[in-house]
């Protein structure tokens, strides 16, 4: 615990969500290190703020009392908690570790079993929204753990979040963020897809969007593609189309976990997959308009057998 009443915080991942969260934290006066990282969003701002950084996780683990974790996807959160050199092999009993990455629920169990085998605390709570509302504070955490240690959380997790849910016990913040990632990202899908045949159909773009709003296409989704579709600005989304294709990845395998109908997924899966492929993975999400709409083909990971 700080000299201030505050606990430490230590952080890794500082890309765009990342940095907006750090950046909350440390303007809500709570001590913060974070890992220095190629992947990283410039610190410049953060350390003028008071923040400072280490090169390791043994150092970024042994002074602090609560470790945050922003990264990619199961692999990376494995390496950096279980790994050689890793968060376990430096924690201090009693840490708490909070995983705000996207993961697989199962791979999320493990991790969290391994963090409370170690004496350290677990809570995953994945986040929606963009960039622009981390930066803001202005997220939505879906949390998966014990409801006291959650209580225990809540003055640094509202440092960066608008809205918290509990979703029940460990795992199932991972789980609800996949549910609510193939819903929302699938119906980018729909609307991209539509847009792109509006385009070469010859409809006009604002008349489509419009038309849409009013209608029974109107909703997030439309807000955010709506900049590219009239004005070929990908800003609406920042969320880049292999992490698209990535968590589309972990929803079919917790779904194919439940045996549960998975069909359209499938195929929203194969969409993605094939704009990476033709589009290249960092190209935003809203750009899959312009990818469908190339030469109106199916992308290849889709395309049928025989």
């Amino acid at each position: 615990m700080s000299s201030n009443g505050k606990p430490s915080i230590g952080m890794v991942g500082i890309g765009l969500m990342g940095h907006g969260i750090a950046s909350n934290i440390a303007r809500h006066g709570y001590p913060l290190t974070v890992l220095e990282h190629p992947g990283n969003q410039p610190l410049d701002a953060l350390k003028a703020a008071g923040a400072r950084s280490v090169a390791s996780l043994a150092d970024l683990a042994a002074g602090a009392d609560v470790i945050i974790l922003c990264v990619t996807g199961s692999p990376q959160v494995e390496a950096i908690v279980l790994g050689e050199g890793g968060l376990l092999q430096g924690m201090k009993p009693g840490t708490i570790v909070i995983d705000c990455s996207t993961a697989i629920p199962t791979s999320t169990q493990r991790v969290a079993e391994a963090v409370h085998a170690a004496g350290g605390r677990f809570l995953d709570t994945p986040m929606t929204r963009t960039p622009k509302e981390a930066a803001e504070g202005r997220l939505n955490l879906l949390v998966g753990g014990d409801a006291a240690l959650l209580e225990e959380c809540r003055p640094l997790l509202s440092c960066f979040a608008e809205n918290i849910t509990r979703t029940g016990g460990i795992g199932t913040g991972h789980g609800m963020k996949l549910l609510h990632n193939y819903v929302s990202l699938g119906t980018v899908a729909l609307i991209a897809e539509a847009a792109a045949c509006a385009q070469r159909a010859g409809v006009d773009a604002d008349v489509f969007v419009d038309v849409l709003a009013k209608g029974g296409g109107g909703g997030v989704a439309l807000e955010r593609l709506k900049s590219f579709i009239t004005q070929q600005d990908p800003a609406g989304l920042r969320f880049a189309m292999s992490n698209a294709q990535k968590d589309l990845g972990y929803y079919a395998e917790m779904a194919g976990g439940a045996q549960a109908a998975r069909a359209i997924a499938d195929a929203v899966l194969a969409t993605y997959a094939g704009a990476v492929e033709r589009g290249g993975p960092q190209r935003f999400v809203p750009e899959l308009v312009a990818v469908l709409a190339q030469d109106g083909t199916v992308p290849p990971a889709q395309s049928p057998k025989g």
